[in-house]
Formats: structure tokens, C-alpha cells, sequence
């Protein structure tokens, strides 16, 4: 598919291109539908499953899909319910961190979901991602308009007739002029959502947008759900690219500027395929701010752009701790939710999640207890929103447990740092079939590799060889080393490297398939 190139935008003005407000009766809607997917998230709250290189949208936490990919195969059918007529929409828009679009890619394939990926050299929160977002999509379609369908990729939703019901509500409103968002009918006085004040009559499903407001300590969390005028933000809007940034750059001109910078000098991936890469000096000086922050928060100020709010009843969730997830489980007659290998005696009310060791819970209570390979969590359920202070510390104390894994996946494949000690350290690599790493070099480590399953193409220094199964090569110090898989089944080698410094910087890189410096 040809790549969407950064054309000239003409000036962005608030003025008679906006739509009159929302009227009573909505017409069959004109503009195509782009869903767009923010996946730039960390999720720290999740630790030690969720970490920088592996966050929670790309876990499989609460079914067999992980939440990006349920969040690419919750749009289906919206644009019918809208009332569009049947035709090709865009491919799905996923904004991400350039390290994770490898993994989105094929999550995204996976789903069985054309996407494009648009990626940041560095998060800027969600205001900067959709105005980034909304320049990609008028470019992809010459400057036409769309309805932007904007959701976090990290979300829960357990009706998804009722979501998408509430989504093609919010489409037609969109399409007619407004900025919509998606207000959860609250079951409880949470402190960890933001919440949305909404008045009036609703007209054609939706309600006047009357302010946001922030995270509440306990006893006005209780006000706002007591009084019944008051919803958990979801984080989803729905809103046409060209209101989006003709509201921006009204209230955000500098955001607005530096977004359309870092978008003009962006470019295609090197590697070919659906990516869009943002400028790294242009996106780094733009401000990080949310979308309710930078935008909803002051829309009063923009008469020609009304705020609605479509009511969402449909088991959603921000799967944003570990009590989050044991409310979404199913459990025991207990109460106990399990996953993995995992016994209860006496427990009740706990979570247990296990990577492959067993856990053994034994009379406890409203206890969460999360196994991985390098890493244990037990915490009390109360307590769940303190586990981003572990994550803090560790970060603080560069603790690589923050990080990765102990499994790492690379466009390539992925590898297992099974041992390490004082000056070695033991991997067990996979390289998917016709994969290849990149053509490098190290300055401070020596390599053994040793094949376990399939078939080798080794290139080190000027030989080029094949190895099979139980064949070992030796790369020194300095040498330039490739390794390949020319075969038709996944490739596996232990690979032992020695000498005074092991880190994963100390890699040059002379040619690569992927992209990567």
C-alpha cells in the first residue's frame, strides 16, 4: 500500500467549515470512519507483567487476545450501526512508541486488521498523538475529512453490541460538528478515574459536555456518583480531524505548530510496510499534555464546537490495576480469580497470576499474587495503586527488572537471558524462518553460539557457513557477525557471551532489515 506523504495543510481557522451544533435529527453520516488506536501507554500499575518494553496493551491479561488486539476487532460494525453506506474504510490508525511497532505490526496482523502505525520517538501524552493523528489522516485522504474513533488500546469491554451501539451514536454526532466523548455509567465512588459532568436533555443519544474533573479523593468520588450527574471518564472520543485541529490550534497554537513540524518532517519506516515515523527533534519539543487538559477543558471558550457525552453501559474497564483485573475475572466460589498454575487452600477473594511457576495460596485474603520469570509481586488488593512506587524505585536504582522481560522480542524473533554472572552471560535465541539479525559488532564482548534446532546462516568477518544441529562457531571481539535463518523452521542457539561489559548498547550496527540505528 502506497504511504500517506505530508502535504501542506492549509491554515487551521475556527469558522462557517465547522458544522452547526448537533441537531435533533442527525443525517445518514458523509464522512468515512478512521479508528484510531492510542497504544503509546505504560501501564506500571501491572507491574511486573507490564514493563517499558512490554506494556499492558500487548499482554493477554484478561482472555486469550491481548487488549490491543480486542480494542482492533471492537470497531466492527460501527460504521453500519452509524448508518454509512457499506464501502472500504481506512485501515486502522495505531499511534505507538517507535520500540513497540514491531510487536503492534504483527498483533495487528494477527487481529486480522489493516493498520497503519504512526509512531513517536518519545510519549507526549494523548493531545499531541491525536492531533498527529488527525494531520496523518487528512493527508492519507488529500485533505479530505474523517470521523476519528479514538480509544485506548489497553481498555476492557465486555458488551461490545452495547459499545458499538454507543460508538455509532457518537459517530453521527461527530460527523455533524462536535467533539464527542464516552461517559461509564459509575458502579462505584472509584478514585482512579477522572469524571465528566453532563447536562441537559439527551438529544439523539447524547448530552451536553459540562465539565471534566479530575482524579476525587474518596468522599467527593461518593458525591459524584451519589448525584448521579456525574460519569467515569472513559479516555474515548470520537470527533472529525478537521474540528480536532481547528480546535487545537485555537487553544494549544504552539502544540498545534510543533505536531504539523513534526509530521511535515516525518517519513515512511526504512522498512517498507504501514509506518509513518514522526520527527524526533520536531516531536521532542512539543508539549505533553492530555486531550481533556489541552482541549476539553476549555471547548466553553469555542462556541462553534459543542461537547457531547454518549452514555457507555457496557462492562467497560480501564484494566488499570490488579484489583481491576480480579473485578473482570471470573472466580471461584471464594471469590478467588487464577490464571496459570495456581492452587487456593483457604484463600479467599485473591488474585494469583502465574507465568509457569506454581503458586500455592493458603489462607489468605484479598491478596494478589503475580509470578514471572525474574520477578514476584504480592501485594494486598487494597494496596494495588502503590505498586507504581516499586516501579519508581526499581527505575530509580536502574533495575533492569523495570525494563524487559526476561524474554525480549525482536522483530526477529526473540531471546531468553536464561544465566548470567561476572563477565558472561547465557542466552537462548529463536529466529523466526527467513529472519535475520542485523550485520553488527561489539567492542567489549566474545560470542559462542551453539545450534539447538534448525539450520544456521553465519557470517563472521568474511566466512560465510552453514551450521545444523549441535555445530557451535566462535565470534572474537570486534568482528563483524550476522546471524540467519535460511530455513523453513524456527532456528534456535544458545548463545554464551563473555567479556567486561554484556549490555545490549554495545551493539553497531552496519546494515539492518528493520529500520533500527
Amino acid at each position: 500500500m502506497n504511504q500517506p506523504i505530508p502535504v501542506g495543510l492549509p491554515p487551521v481557522t475556527l469558522g462557517a467549515a465547522l458544522a452547526p451544533p448537533v441537531a435533533a435529527a442527525l443525517p445518514v453520516i458523509q464522512f468515512p470512519i478512521q479508528p484510531v488506536i492510542m497504544a503509546g501507554g505504560a501501564g506500571t500499575r501491572l507491574w511486573p507483567l507490564s514493563r517499558e518494553q512490554f506494556p499492558k496493551q500487548l499482554l493477554n491479561l484478561v482472555a486469550e487476545d491481548t487488549l490491543l488486539e480486542a480494542t482492533a476487532r471492537r470497531f466492527d460494525g460501527v460504521a453500519v450501526l452509524a448508518g454509512r453506506p457499506a464501502g472500504i474504510e481506512p485501515p486502522q490508525l495505531v499511534v505507538c512508541g517507535e520500540e513497540h511497532r514491531f510487536m503492534i505490526a504483527d498483533m495487528m496482523k494477527r487481529a486480522g486488521k489493516p493498520a497503519r502505525l504512526l509512531t513517536e520517538p518519545c510519549g507526549r501524552n494523548t493531545a499531541p498523538a491525536l492531533t498527529v493523528a488527525a494531520l496523518h489522516a487528512m493527508a492519507a485522504t488529500d485533505g479530505g475529512d474523517v470521523v476519528l474513533v479514538v480509544t485506548p488500546a489497553d481498555h476492557s469491554v465486555t458488551d461490545l453490541p452495547a459499545f458499538r451501539q454507543a460508538l455509532a451514536t457518537a459517530v453521527r454526532h461527530a460527523d455533524a460538528g462536535a467533539i464527542v466523548t464516552l461517559g461509564v455509567v459509575p458502579v462505584s465512588p472509584e478514585t482512579g478515574y477522572g469524571y465528566i459532568r453532563a447536562g441537559g436533555t439527551a438529544v439523539d443519544g447524547a448530552y451536553t459536555l459540562e465539565k471534566f474533573v479530575e482524579k476525587p479523593h474518596l468522599e467527593l468520588a461518593r458525591h459524584y456518583v451519589e448525584s448521579g450527574g456525574y460519569w467515569w471518564n472513559s479516555g474515548i472520543f470520537v470527533v472529525r480531524a478537521a474540528v480536532w485541529l481547528r480546535a487545537v490550534s485555537q487553544l494549544q497554537p504552539e502544540m498545534y505548530m510543533q505536531c504539523r513540524a513534526a509530521y511535515e518532517a516525518g517519513e515512511a519506516g526504512e522498512a517498507g510496510g504501514d509506518t509513518f515515523r514522526l520527527n524526533r527533534e520536531a516531536f521532542g519539543a512539543c508539549q505533553s499534555d492530555s486531550i481533556d487538559y489541552a482541549v476539553m477543558e476549555k471547548l466553553e471558550s469555542l462556541p462553534d464546537v459543542p461537547g457531547r457525552v454518549v452514555p457507555l453501559d457496557a462492562g467497560w474497564s480501564d484494566v488499570g490495576s490488579w484489583a481491576a483485573i480480579w473485578d473482570i475475572a471470573p472466580k471461584d466460589a471464594l471469590g478467588n480469580a487464577a490464571r496459570g498454575r495456581v492452587v487456593f487452600d483457604g484463600a479467599t477473594a485473591c488474585l494469583a497470576h502465574s507465568e509457569g511457576r506454581l503458586i500455592a495460596c493458603v489462607g489468605v485474603h484479598d491478596v494478589v499474587v503475580v509470578e514471572t520469570a525474574d520477578a514476584v509481586l504480592v501485594v494486598d488488593k487494597a494496596h494495588v495503586q502503590d505498586v507504581k512506587n516499586v516501579v519508581q524505585r526499581l527505575r530509580a536504582e536502574h533495575g533492569s527488572e523495570v525494563v524487559n522481560h526476561r524474554k525480549v522480542h525482536r522483530p526477529w524473533g526473540c531471546y531468553d537471558a536464561i544465566d548470567h554472572g561476572d563477565r558472561f552471560q547465557v542466552k537462548r535465541i529463536i529466529v523466526e524462518p527467513g529472519a535475520s539479525l542485523s550485520l553488527q559488532m561489539h567492542y567489549h564482548r566474545a560470542e559462542h553460539w551453539v545450534v539447538v534446532r534448525g539450520t544456521a546462516r553465519v557470517t563472521c568477518g568474511e566466512t560465510v557457513s552453514i551450521l545444523s544441529e549441535n555445530q557451535s562457531t566462535y565470534i572474537p571481539i570486534g568482528t563483524l557477525h550476522r546471524l540467519e535463518n535460511p530455513g523453513k523452521t524456527p532456528l534456535e542457539i544458545i548463545e554464551v557471551q563473555s567479556g567486561a561489559y554484556l549490555g545490549e548498547d554495545d551493539i553497531v550496527r552496519f546494515e539492518d532489515n528493520y529500520g533500527r540505528k
